[in-house]
């Protein structure tokens, strides 16, 4: 990571821990997913570094050496796009180039439906946009199709999956969610996450256990409960987003996920990429890619691929 420098910047009432590199005129904010951090686009912040752009990964609110407000109520969708408008204000930027995965790709998504005059060109991996359903809050939606033992549905309870990821020591927690490979709905049983198989895990060639000493290093401190909180605030952000009803995302897209990854192959996102309905959400979506024998942490897994894809399309702008 040699290169990369770090520092903490004032947004939106918190103080946000920022990892940058590169001192090209415009910037590419990578914003992560869960249970994750900036470290998750180490790869790309030195890959659009060296191609001539600003790198910038925060750590979310609520993760890492950034800020974790101690009630839920504080990571709505709203506080959390407030954060990155504020950040690009305060890196002096009017519009920048975005690159989101996973949680970070939702934000980014609603970034640019509430702000896409700061928003040049989006490239968002895992999760496609998805609009809002008019009368079905989330969490009903999701037990009707998939039951209480659907993760989303699981991490609902406040201090429940907390206690679940306490059975673990953090490292096998980090390595049992980052080497998950099954496209199938994530189940988690009552027994916990520690039911799940995996205690005896071989990394893979992209995750080292120095990559998996330095997560669990960082959520040793903080806990899990901040990004959980994300979870929380499924239904009350299906509130806050009454007024935006319909509206199309208009910023240039491109996105990316793996053919293994359990949001392509659940809740109908496949079918909904495929038959237009994205393309109709999203009316400015210039590439769909899929890759194949990829799953979710795409960005780690193949990282030079995903770096090449990310700076194919914003060269264009």
């Amino acid at each position: 990571m040699e290169g990369i420098e770090h520092r903490i910047v004032k947004v939106n009432g918190i103080n946000m821990h920022i990892a940058e590199k590169g001192q090209g005129p415009d910037i590419v904010l990578f914003i992560h997913g869960f249970p994750e951090l900036w470290y998750s686009w180490r790869h790309q912040i030195l890959a659009l570094a060296e191609r001539g752009y600003r790198a910038v990964a925060p750590d979310l609110r609520g993760y890492g050496d950034t800020d974790a407000p101690a009630s839920a109520d504080g990571y709505s969708i709203l506080h959390l796009v407030g954060d990155l408008s504020a950040l690009i204000d305060t890196l002096g930027q009017q519009q920048v180039f975005v690159v989101g995965h996973d949680w970070g790709a939702l934000v980014a998504w609603y970034l640019s439906v509430f702000r896409p005059d700061k928003v040049k060109a989006l490239v968002n991996l895992s999760v496609c946009y998805k609009a809002r359903h008019p009368t079905v809050k989330p969490t009903d939606g999701l037990r009707a199709l998939l039951g209480e033992d659907y993760y989303i549905c699981r991490f609902q309870e406040p201090g429940a999956a907390e206690s679940d990821f306490a059975q673990i020591d953090t490292a096998t927690l980090m390595k049992k969610f980052l080497t998950f490979r099954d496209p199938a709905p994530l189940m988690i049983p009552k027994g916990g996450l520690g039911s799940l198989p995996g205690d005896q895990i071989t990394l893979p060639s992209w995750l080292s256990e120095e990559d998996i000493n330095y997560y669990a290093s960082k959520f040793e401190k903080t806990g899990f409960t901040g990004g959980l909180n994300y979870y929380r605030n499924i239904d009350r952000n299906w509130e806050l987003t009454a007024p935006w009803q319909g509206v199309q995302v208009k910023v240039p897209v491109k996105f990316v996920v793996g053919d293994l990854d359990l949001t392509y192959n659940t809740l109908g996102a496949k079918d909904y990429i495929q038959s237009g309905g994205f393309k109709k959400d999203v009316p400015f979506l210039e590439d769909v890619v899929v890759m194949e024998g990829v799953g979710h942490f795409l960005n780690q897994e193949r990282a030079d691929e995903i770096s090449t894809h990310i700076y194919d399309f914003i060269k264009k702008f």
